[in-house]
């Protein structure tokens, strides 16, 4: 392998790569716009410059020192660009000398000579990379005095996505994009010169499953969601490491949160599961599973009307219900909702009670997976719910007969975790309206909550930690971005700087917050309700106590999740390290 010489830095790259990519492979960032790790070299934005050399060698073949032992350098005439340059033995390159300088100097000089001055209304204010290298890599004054050009603004390139020609910098990168990543390749450059802009071809709209990563990777503010549009600035916002919900793939995601509401998702990187991407219908519903149709406060039902109650009532008379039947009585459904931590803690109360008829729901929609990301497990945990043990007994039943089991007056008590009946059948969904008790524990004011005899308001997965098992078995941890009556004293400074600097008469410190507990709590006061002796404080003590005693998970922590951005079932002790995680956009809050 070759080895080179990055700023007086000795780096072994790899056969075939570019300075670029051995820079980023050892931590060094060089200053680009048009490039990205996942798309083809275009070479447009030339910000990438770099003085390369090699060792001089004197004219016996020895190499060359000045009087000071430094190595002289024979330079090449002309800057290279990093993006495209392959590395070669004994190469030196120089990403910070003064002639690199200058050029990265006139590069911004050049790109902002058009660039509207509209930071103040631009989305992208605040993780903008033409803002981050004004400030790091330009002069900060333009000698340009005339009028700038004016090009098209909100132009509607797609269903989502709006387009501002007079931002664009001409990357190429959203072309790129559709090209070989959507493989919708719609977009193109038309005219040349300072007029150039891009436009969709005609008749054509940019609609991929995949169309709102070009906001993400376009490293200005000239893409912009239709959906956020000024919605918030970004430096208003908090962003938290989380997963998406909306199937089993698990796509690694920030949920951006303001006036504790969440506002946007966006991908984060994960070499072994999303690489830099996600599908729109991630990012446009998990804002929605989170703020709407919330459950808010326990209610047990009186004279046929859900009511609201005290916890201390509504698990008394959970626990009443259930000390008071025979475990050939009781049904418990889990949930691939729901974390493997309140999985977990639904499978001790059923070993608990001794109940042999446990099951959940399986989520498969055939019209939903492609060939990216998306994946017809439309749940986000199912493997993690068989893995910790949702399953039928010795002679328990499944979800299958549940219906026909109440009709017959076998089922008594039913416990549904996180999910909602009328997604296996209505058929299911009628009958479990007629046996003594439904105790549910949901976030979401489902069909099936809305029918409970005791309603636990459940955390949902931004409110809590905890972890899922995507179709990969790899698990992966998440943790609160949003505050609740539970959580809001140790969550503290991860709230937005609005959300925990705002007075008490700001309107954007107003946010609701519900009084929902996540799903292991609720159930560990259940247990102890039934005289068990569970002591957990935490997610983390519910998810050692599940890696000491499932196979899958031993030798597992948050910390080594964290660590390695998740870890495979089975591999707790050799778990895959995490990769080079790229970030487009350094100066993002976080």
């Amino acid at each position: 392998m070759p080895q080179i010489l990055i700023d007086g830095r000795a780096i072994e790259a790899t056969d075939g790569q570019t300075i670029i990519e051995a820079a980023l492979a050892n931590g060094i960032t060089i200053p680009h716009f048009c490039w990205h790790p996942a798309l083809s070299v275009a070479g447009n934005c030339r910000m990438c410059l770099v003085n390369v050399g090699s060792h001089k060698k004197d004219v016996d073949g020895s190499l060359m020192f000045d009087e000071h032992g430094v190595p002289v350098v024979n330079w090449i005439p002309k800057l290279q660009i990093a993006c495209a340059t392959p590395v070669a033995q004994g190469m030196i390159v120089d990403t910070t000398g003064k002639r690199t300088v200058d050029a990265q100097e006139a590069v911004m000089e050049f790109l902002l000579v058009n660039h509207p001055l509209d930071c103040p209304i631009c989305d992208e204010a605040g993780q903008c990379k033409l803002q981050e290298y004004a400030f790091r890599h330009s002069k900060g004054k333009s000698r340009f005095q005339e009028e700038k050009v004016h090009k098209p603004k909100r132009v509607q390139l797609g269903p989502e996505i709006m387009f501002d020609g007079e931002r664009c910098i001409s990357c190429s990168r959203c072309i790129r994009f559709a090209e070989e990543v959507a493989e919708q390749p719609v977009l193109t450059f038309v005219r040349r010169g300072d007029k150039v802009t891009i436009e969709t071809f005609p008749d054509t709209t940019f609609d991929s499953p995949y169309s709102m990563n070009v906001i993400d990777i376009c490293p200005v503010g000239a893409l912009t969601s239709i959906d956020f549009r000024f919605k918030a600035r970004v430096w208003e916002m908090s962003f938290t490491d989380s997963i998406c919900p909306g199937c089993a793939r698990g796509c690694n995601i920030k949920i951006g949160v303001m006036n504790n509401e969440v506002l946007r998702a966006e991908p984060r990187t994960n070499m072994h599961v999303n690489t830099y991407w996600m599908c729109d219908h991630g990012r446009i519903t998990t804002p929605d599973v989170i703020n709407d149709s919330r459950t808010d406060g326990p209610m047990i039902r009186r004279n046929g009307v859900l009511v609201p109650t005290s916890w201390e009532e509504a698990l008394s008379v959970a626990g009443d219900a259930l000390r008071s039947s025979k475990p050939h009585d009781i049904a418990i459904i889990g949930s691939a909702f729901a974390s493997n931590e309140d999985n977990y803690a639904l499978h001790v109360l059923a070993n608990h009670l001794k109940v042999t008829n446990v099951d959940f729901i399986k989520h498969n929609d055939h019209t939903f997976g492609d060939g990216t990301l998306r994946v017809n497990e439309v749940a986000p945990n199912a493997i993690g719910a068989h893995a910790v043990g949702i399953a039928p007994g010795n002679g328990g039943l499944g979800v299958d007969r549940l219906a026909e089991r109440i009709k017959q007056g076998s089922v008594k008590v039913l416990v549904v975790l996180e999910d909602t009946l009328d997604n296996h059948s209505t058929e299911l969904a009628a009958a479990s309206a007629s046996v003594d008790t439904l105790i549910v524990l949901s976030s979401r004011m489902s069909v099936t909550a809305q029918s409970a005899t005791v309603l636990l308001p459940a955390a949902s997965f931004a409110e809590t930690h905890g972890t899922f098992t995507n179709i990969l078995h790899r698990v992966q941890h998440f943790s609160p971005a949003i505050v609740t009556k539970e959580n809001e004293r140790y969550m503290g400074m991860q709230m937005s700087r609005w959300d925990k600097f705002g007075a008490p008469n700001d309107r954007w410190s107003q946010g609701v917050r519900r009084d929902n507990r996540a799903g292991w709590r609720i159930l560990r006061d259940v247990l102890n309700a039934l005289g068990s002796k569970v002591s957990w404080k935490a997610a983390a003590d519910v998810f050692a106590e599940l890696a000491m005693h499932v196979d899958g998970f031993k030798h597992m922590s948050y910390a080594l999740l964290d660590k390695h951005q998740g870890v495979a079932l089975g591999k707790g002790h050799s778990p895959d390290p995490a990769g080079i995680v790229y970030e487009s956009h350094v100066l993002k809050p976080n």
